[in-house]
């Protein structure tokens, strides 16, 4: 058997990482879709953004920013459109954490493989321990880039409770409680867009494990897609496992633009 791809293994990119709510909306927000990547960083960088923060912390923020949201540009782009229209917290939050958990598997894997199974076995706290634990096991099954010392399990760990308690996972500042998360039908609309293109079919959007990072069950997403043809933001047709999707745009930056128009 081939060994795994390092780019699928668990990182400690966590240590450096948070929800980064406030920088990231900074960031959408002074975004000039007129530039690519690399030139709208150079000019965040040149510009002095986050004030007072040190080279080194405003580098970690970049990347962090980079990797989340625009190893996929057609994601990032979509998401300044959002941003710049005014799209709300509880719209942007959802989506923040949703792709910070796509392009890292370490964060969404504590959520699927540790709040998860707690939360479905009735429990509704979350320990360091439980996430160290699943850390461990990790490193034992050699899923992790490199053989983590333990400072190394306690860092991630802890930061990515902190994490998923910003993206309102989790609540507490030092116990941890399981949150009851509340998916709005904009931001989920926009998650079955986009997996709908991964997916390549309605009946991959509706089983899509992806929708666990909110605790939603198949039955829970069906009626998330329901109301959003209520809503006129897509088209949702089921005939047994022949499942339809369709939307109002050919393109995630076109879809963001149908979302963005209900604010004005």
């Amino acid at each position: 058997m081939s060994a795994e791809p390092a780019a699928s293994r668990y990182t400690t990119k966590l240590i450096k990482a948070s929800a980064l709510i406030p920088d990231t909306r900074a960031l959408l927000q002074a975004w000039n879709l007129a530039q690519d990547t690399a030139e709208n960083l150079a000019r965040v960088r040149r510009q002095n953004l986050f004030g007072k923060a040190s080279r080194s912390r405003v580098e970690d923020i970049l990347q962090i920013f980079r990797q989340r949201y625009f190893s996929d540009p057609d994601v990032g782009r979509a998401l300044v459109i959002l941003a710049q229209a005014g799209a709300p917290d509880a719209w942007l939050v959802p989506l923040f954490y949703f792709f910070s958990a796509q392009n890292d598997r370490t964060l969404r894997d504590v959520v699927l493989e540790t709040v998860l199974p707690r939360r479905a076995a009735g429990y509704a706290d979350v320990d360091l321990s439980h996430v160290e634990r699943q850390l461990h096991q990790w490193i034992a099954e050699s899923q992790t880039t490199t053989a983590w010392a333990e400072i190394t399990v306690k860092r991630v760990a802890q930061n990515g409770m902190a994490t998923l308690r910003d993206f309102g996972v989790l609540r507490g500042d030092i116990n941890k409680e399981i949150a009851a998360l509340h998916l709005p039908v904009e931001p989920a609309a926009f998650i079955a867009y986009w997996l709908s293109a991964r997916e390549g079919s309605g009946y991959g959007v509706l089983h899509s494990p992806e929708w666990q990072l909110f605790f939603l069950s198949v039955d829970g997403v069906e009626r998330t897609l329901i109301q959003a043809q209520q809503q006129h933001l897509l088209t949702y047709q089921s005939l047994g496992s022949v499942i339809r999707l369709d939307f109002f745009a050919d393109s995630m930056e076109g879809y963001a633009r149908v979302l963005a128009a209900r604010l004005s």
